[in-house]
């Protein structure tokens, strides 16, 4: 499927946003491979590992949001209807 945009121009608070979530699931996964190498108790490793799923999920949602308020809605605008058909692929996709 061709991509109906080739990028997304964000406001600068919505790609702090973004980039602050990132970091902080940087660090989550950082600290799961230090309890790795620190032999740490399988289960307090897989609590973290939930957390970072967790919080990979809300970033997930926080961009789809975007992307339907922001792409999405402009296109529909325009009467172009294929990011339409782009966004029900890519909800098929996470949702697998």
């Amino acid at each position: 499927m061709e991509h109906v945009h080739e990028h997304k121009e964000r406001s600068e608070k919505e790609q702090k946003e973004l980039l602050t979530r990132l970091r902080r699931i940087e660090g989550q996964i950082r600290g799961i491979e230090k309890m790795v190498e620190n032999n740490a108790y399988c289960p307090d490793i897989l609590m973290q590992v939930s957390a970072a799923t967790s919080a990979l999920n809300s970033f997930n949602k926080v961009l789809l949001a975007c992307h339907i308020k922001g792409c999405v809605t402009e296109d529909i605008h325009a009467g172009n209807h294929e990011s339409v058909d782009e966004l029900v692929a890519v909800l098929q996709k996470l949702m697998k």
